[in-house]
């Protein structure tokens, strides 16, 4: 692929079939109907924007805001995962996109795994799933919980960077207050068990697109072994882990990302060329 530099990002606001206001941040435009959808996980839609905007020099880059982080409205009713995924594959046909790979970080993947599941219209041509959740952990493996961790201990274990580790100390109370509203939104969504559906594993089966499951070596929040079996359950899964990155492999290391989306578009996605 031949990089060019990154488009300038809009936001705008869209009202779906079902009555759903999204909010989303769009990186060029989606022309021939073929683009990227990345869904962010806990963290809130800033811990994808990089990524979304590298993402953007080779496609038609789509970031929407779950409903209930930074300040964008849920509905009461509204409070699921399978909520999301049926809510954004609303969103890609109200967008007129044919052709669409789904990255999803943390709750994100899971929502893209979901994604993949209800994808009726046949809309979907890969998923790229980083530090997902989604699946029932084997023990002793678990998913941690930020909520019962708290912010700095979370930091910790989320990033393998030092420097890369939020300082808590230098926020302004308003944007712990964001953070705070934001994990309370990800506890809604989430649901408990935290952060996975004990009947999805089950279910991947189903799932025939390719699949990209990347894992941080360093990861406290989703053990690397975690990512290995959640590739196991797709028929088409690629397995990559990530050395020297957490959660957010994504952040730490962007060029080993992008060199293994790179290679499984080549080689899994579009292996002629296409």
């Amino acid at each position: 692929m031949t990089s060019t530099a990154a488009p300038t990002s809009t936001t705008r606001t869209i009202n779906l079939r079902n009555g759903l206001t999204v909010t989303i941040t769009e990186y060029g435009a989606p022309g021939d109907g073929t683009g990227a959808l990345v869904l962010h996980g806990g963290a809130g839609p800033r811990s994808v924007a990089g990524f979304a905007a590298a993402m953007s020099q080779h496609a038609y880059v789509v970031v929407p805001i779950h409903p209930g982080f930074d300040g964008a409205p849920r509905p009461e009713s509204f409070d699921s995962v399978a909520d999301l995924a049926s809510a954004y594959l609303d969103l890609i046909d109200e967008l007129g996109l044919t052709s669409v790979m789904v990255a999803g970080n943390s709750v994100g993947g899971w929502i893209a795994a979901e994604m993949g599941l209800r994808d009726n219209h046949g809309r979907i041509t890969a998923l790229v799933l980083l530090g997902s959740t989604g699946i029932e952990p084997e023990p002793p493996l678990e998913i941690a919980n930020p909520a019962n961790l708290g912010p700095v201990k979370t930091g910790e274990l989320a990033f393998f960077k030092p420097e890369l580790r939020p300082d808590f100390s230098a926020l302004s109370d308003d944007q712990k207050a964001g953070m705070a509203a934001n994990q309370r939104a990800l506890a809604v969504y989430a649901g408990d068990p935290f952060c996975y559906d004990p009947k999805l594993r089950g279910r991947l089966h189903r799932v025939t697109v390719p699949v990209l499951v990347l894992a941080g070596e360093q990861d406290g929040i989703v053990p690397l072994g975690y990512g290995r079996a959640l590739a196991d359950s797709f028929p088409r899964a690629t397995f990559r882990s990530i050395p020297e990155a957490g959660h957010f492999p994504h952040i730490e290391q962007p060029g080993s990302v992008f060199g293994a989306i790179g290679e499984f578009v080549d080689t899994e996605v579009k292996p002629d060329g296409e």
